[in-house]
């Protein structure tokens, strides 16, 4: 079953979509949750190898977590690991839940987005939309947001620099909450910005480490864009 998936215009009531899917297509169908099979498949065949606790932290369209406890993956009643909806300011951004605050109402890159559209209209200067046109795009992708920041655009460079405080921040109280061996960020994001950019995220949570002499490793996703898909056909065996 499938349930208020947010990103999806009008996805609210619970869905049988494994079985549908199954009816469709003959075979059986199995169900997971795009960021958890993705760092599934880390944990078995990527970065995450050598440990057994791990969370996953996907930067992309929005932020999505996945947690491995103890060698196995952790979907609590269903809904683990939504890391995103980490209150990173209380009273502050509205995130595309609806509700105020949370990590992706400041790191998403939808969020991105729509504050970027907001500061143009307030008269913000800005080459991003200039660069989605040329490219093609009907929409702000990581590729636009790489460009953008590489030729300095200053509405770019701030929105990702609150970006990356409020991934440090959130992160950081889930380090402090679970206390994982390693933390893998992934996502259309993550894996265009690279190692660079992982560093930057860890610089920004250490202030917030309760054990701060001993934080997590830091890593980036190994199996890039297709970790998703590979994690998914980990399903099979399970």
């Amino acid at each position: 079953m499938v349930s208020e998936a947010r990103n999806l215009p009008n996805w609210i009531d619970p869905f049988p979509l494994a079985q549908t899917l199954s009816d469709e297509l003959g075979p059986p169908v199995k169900i997971g949750n795009d960021v958890s099979v993705a760092v599934q498949g880390e944990f078995e065949l990527g970065a995450g190898k050598e440990f057994d606790t791990v969370l996953g932290v996907w930067w992309g369209t929005g932020v999505g977590g996945g947690l491995i406890l103890d060698g196995k993956p952790w979907l609590g009643r269903g809904a683990a690991a939504e890391i995103g909806h980490v209150v990173v300011k209380r009273g502050g951004a509205r995130c595309t839940c609806g509700r105020k605050g949370c990590m992706e109402a400041y790191a998403g890159r939808l969020a991105m987005e729509i504050e970027a559209r907001k500061q143009v209209k307030k008269g913000a200067k800005t080459d991003l939309f200039k660069l989605m046109e040329e490219r093609g795009r009907d929409r702000l992708t990581s590729g636009v947001w790489e460009r953008a920041l590489k030729q300095g655009d200053d509405l770019a460079t701030r929105l990702i620099d609150r970006a990356v405080r409020a991934l440090g921040v959130g992160i950081a109280s889930s380090v402090n909450l679970i206390d994982p061996e390693a933390v893998i960020i992934g996502g259309g994001l993550g894996v265009r910005f690279g190692e660079r950019y992982v560093r930057r995220i860890a610089a920004r949570m250490h202030p917030h480490l309760f054990v701060d002499d001993r934080p997590p490793e830091m890593r980036l996703a190994a199996l890039g864009d297709l970790g998703g898909a590979i994690g998914a056909a980990l399903l099979v065996d399970k």
